[in-house]
């Protein structure tokens, strides 16, 4: 079976707008708060999961590290509401997405490369592979839908894709 190939490209707020949030705290002017012992960054993620009854989860998932090249066979979407994946450590993890639809174009697919230290949430909808450690283990926070319905749309990839540095 032959497979197509995806570079991955660093992850900017402006290159992942149509798929979603990225959260880099770096680039953030926080409310300082309790005396100035704290600083607040607030309302970091536009979290859309209230769609036929949902409420959000927050979930901890631990991620087995991955070393490049990686051959891709499936992605996944969840109609009901956005998801929302904030890392633990400051280890680079990769994310490949396509634009929400009812149908997945594969043609469409991107794949980025983080700085180890930025957030992400998916847009309701949008088409993703699972999350991609790369290099050591990852713990992620993972902000989600929980409620009734089927939110977890999953779809065998026509072709192969082989992701790369």
């Amino acid at each position: 079976m032959s497979t197509r190939t995806l570079q991955l490209q660093p992850l900017t707020a402006e290159a992942f707008a149509s798929f979603g949030t990225v959260v880099e705290l770096d680039e953030m002017d926080p409310l300082p708060i309790n005396e100035g012992y704290t600083l607040k960054f607030g309302d970091l993620l536009p979290l859309d999961c209230k769609h036929e009854g949902g409420r959000v989860a927050m979930h901890f998932y631990r991620s087995k590290a991955r070393s490049l090249p990686i051959e891709l066979e499936g992605m996944e979407r969840h109609p009901l509401g956005s998801q929302a994946f904030w890392p633990l450590q400051n280890q680079p993890y990769a994310v490949v997405v396509a634009p929400p639809s009812e149908k997945l174009d594969e043609s469409a697919i991107q794949g980025f490369i983080t700085s180890g230290r930025q957030a992400i949430q998916y847009h309701r909808g949008t088409w993703h592979h699972y999350q991609i450690s790369l290099d050591a283990d990852t713990d992620f926070i993972v902000l989600d839908r929980e409620g009734p319905g089927n939110n977890c749309d999953e779809i065998a990839l026509a072709t192969p894709l082989t992701i790369l540095l």
